[in-house]
């Protein structure tokens, strides 16, 4: 996928931003793709998020999270910003969040958000993040995650573009 495309929005010439959510499981429950519909038509363009739902091991422990470790590693671009969404990872703010990003888009890479399998992922996909997510200390399930990641990448745009969703 051609990463930095320019596009027109309103008149002008801007790069497309590509952010590509690559999740293990099933497709988005009702109520769960319903609400990401929802964020993901307030996005502005040039942000474009797609999704890769990548199927769940029929394995069990080490062997499932190394399966579905290489599933993910497939599926990255060798210079894209990765973002790995993992209980022990560092814990931020959304303004905190909304910076990370627009630096990362800033240097014209793509934005890959991993939300891993029930068994996590393995060393190789963790060392392979430039920032390793925690959402709370609090674990969800997976199609509550993929909402609040719709969400907070809505909300990063709009504190990133200075408008008044986000309050303080």
């Amino acid at each position: 996928m051609g990463v930095r495309a320019r596009v027109t929005v309103a008149g002008t010439s801007v790069v497309r931003v590509s952010v590509k959510i690559l999740a293990i499981g099933k497709k988005h429950e009702n109520w769960v793709g319903d609400g990401i519909a929802r964020y993901e038509q307030r996005l502005r363009k040039p942000l474009d998020v797609t999704w890769q739902l990548l199927p769940h091991s029929a394995r069990e422990g080490e062997a499932a999270r190394a399966e579905e470790s290489d599933r993910i590693l497939s599926k990255l671009d060798r210079d894209a910003f990765v973002v790995l969404l993992d209980e022990r990872g560092q814990n931020v703010d959304s303004p905190a969040l909304a910076s990370r990003l627009q630096g990362a888009f800033d240097s014209a890479k793509q934005v890959a958000v991993i939300i891993g399998g029930a068994y996590g992922v393995d060393d190789r996909v963790r060392q392979r993040a430039d920032f390793v997510w925690s959402l709370s200390k609090l674990v969800f399930p997976h199609q509550l995650v993929r909402l609040i990641l719709a969400e907070q990448l809505y909300r990063a745009q709009e504190i990133a573009g200075g408008r008044p969703y986000h309050h303080v």
